[in-house]
């Protein structure tokens, strides 16, 4: 299997964890990231393990530069993509919403919506071609009973890229690409436990990535279009 796993991140995030996992049970591993650094150092510790991983540094928000790792991924990997796993994105507050700033929403939008719109459009005929499976990251501030004040640009953003699943899951029903998100809360990640301490609930990276793997399994075949709650 050939998967892509987006903002991959630095060390002791999540998209190391999954595409660890990914690479463990046999996939082949494409890691999107920011930085050029970031992609080539997570693809060398997954192939000092003996796994198959390359790194490529993408600015997702851009449309033109997401067009080029498509068609380089294209070009090195074939035409099938058995999974996407949209993990870019980010966190930020924007304070109570009138005294909020249109700017923090549309850094918001930016990276948690626009990198998961562009990304699944320019990968979807690949997708087709292998009735793959595209997991969208979302939040469990979407659902209800949790808390939302002063992340109303958050929020949105997370309730945006809910949307956009279900919009894929539906139209993609009858090529066999399905479509789900994951609303996770609060993740043991290194920048969550800077930014937080230790003294949360967190769910472990594991976890997560255990999630990501069945969405991405012929396990889960008959699950499209679902928005799944993980909690500590």
């Amino acid at each position: 299997m050939l998967s892509l796993i987006t903002g991959i991140g630095a060390r002791g995030q999540v998209g190391e964890a999954v595409g660890s996992a990914l690479a463990a049970r046999g996939d082949v591993v494409l890691l999107a990231a920011r930085t050029e650094q970031n992609a080539m150092d997570r693809a060398a510790e997954i192939t000092a393990l003996g796994h198959r991983a390359h790194g490529y540094a993408c600015d997702l928000s851009s449309e033109s530069q997401v067009a080029t790792l498509a068609r380089r991924v294209r070009d090195e990997h074939g035409d099938r993509l058995d999974a996407l796993v949209n993990l870019a994105g980010g966190f930020g507050k924007s304070g109570p919403m009138d005294a909020s700033l249109l700017a923090a929403l549309e850094r918001m939008l930016a990276i948690n919506l626009t990198t998961a719109y562009l990304t699944t459009r320019a990968f979807l005929p690949m997708l087709r071609s292998a009735s793959g499976s595209i997991v969208y990251f979302a939040s469990d501030t979407v659902l209800e009973g949790s808390g939302t004040k002063g992340i109303s640009g958050y929020v949105a953003s997370k309730a945006a890229v809910v949307a956009l699943m279900r919009s894929v899951a539906d139209e993609e029903r009858q090529t066999g690409v399905r479509a789900n998100a994951l609303a996770p809360g609060s993740i043991r990640t290194a920048a969550n436990v800077a930014a937080m301490g230790q003294d949360v609930r967190y769910i472990e990276r594991a976890q997560v990535a255990s999630a990501v793997a069945f969405l991405c399994s012929p396990g889960a075949q008959a699950i499209t279009g679902q928005t799944i709650r993980l909690r500590a």
